[in-house]
């Protein structure tokens, strides 16, 4: 199996990227956009963007066995992908990076119970300080708690979810495949709120909702092809990228500060992933 680790990273590194400029358009533009449109958008535009890849590996490569599976995996990622354009609205962007970045610690648990896969003392350790970190960024039980962000934990939560759906088809559909299934079922279901929410964007807002639904795929091919280029477990520490690109973002064009307790939970939630991906290499 190929495994070009300069390579892949780079590929993690620009499919990082790529999703915290979507992050970052999508903060800006929430403040005169309603979410629900800003979500139909991405799908929208994001399915616009899709298609000539689609057409490239042809229409009949499109056929498959497991719809079932794709219609769990696009409402959940769907609902998942609500939460967080929520939280990215009403957080600091570097926190709601971080708590997106709790999804990993969700997926063992989730891949337990569906796939009935085990989970060493090693991971359970990972866990743990996983989620530890969160709460050191979420500060419960003290004045600066904002309850929104228990949000983002439920949309990481359905985004392990959706994820495990994706490793339940990993055999049978390639990645181009997913991301058709995904953005047809998510543009028809996130039309559906439309009807009671929609308001026209003006004629500048257009060429930012085109940019949201490029970057949003362009993230989600270039990350597909980290993983195909190089070894999962030596490249999945890039991922914590995220958190610096989001914090830079913000600190540019929001003056976000980087407040101490967020610092030290980046510090464990980053370390508890790259404790598990280090485990988790050796038998990739």
């Amino acid at each position: 199996m190929k495994n070009n680790l300069l390579q892949g990273a780079v590929y993690l590194l620009a499919g990082e990227l790529m999703l915290a400029i979507m992050a970052a358009l999508i903060k800006a533009l929430s403040q005169e956009i309603a979410p629900e449109v800003l979500v139909f958008a991405r799908n929208l535009f994001g399915l616009m963007f899709i298609l000539p890849v689609v057409a490239h590996q042809g229409w009949r490569n499109l056929k498959t066995g497991c719809i079932h599976l794709h219609l769990v995996r696009s409402l959940v990622g769907l609902v998942a992908m609500y939460c967080y354009f929520y939280v990215i609205t009403h957080l600091p962007l570097a926190e709601a990076a971080l708590v997106k970045l709790s999804s990993p610690f969700f997926l063992p648990l989730i891949a337990m119970v569906w796939l009935n896969e085990r989970i060493d003392r090693r991971t359970m350790w990972a866990i743990a300080v996983g989620f530890l970190g969160v709460m050191v960024v979420l500060r419960p039980g003290t004045d600066t708690f904002q309850p929104v962000a228990l949000i983002g934990i439920l949309g990481a939560a359905l985004a392990s979810l959706a994820k495990v759906s994706i490793r339940r088809m990993a055999t049978r559909e390639p990645g181009y495949r997913i991301v058709f299934y995904f953005g047809v079922l998510a543009t028809l279901a996130s039309a559906i709120p439309l009807i009671w929410s929609w308001q026209m964007p003006q004629s500048h807002h257009w060429p930012w909702l085109l940019a949201i639904g490029l970057a949003g795929t362009c993230g989600q091919l270039l990350m597909t092809k980290a993983y195909q280029a190089a070894n999962p477990g030596k490249i999945g520490p890039y991922t914590y990228t995220a958190v610096i690109y989001a914090a830079l973002f913000g600190w540019v064009f929001w003056n976000e500060a980087i407040i101490l307790t967020t610092l030290i939970g980046s510090l464990l939630i980053i370390g508890a992933g790259v404790f598990n991906l280090k485990s988790g290499s050796k038998s990739i």
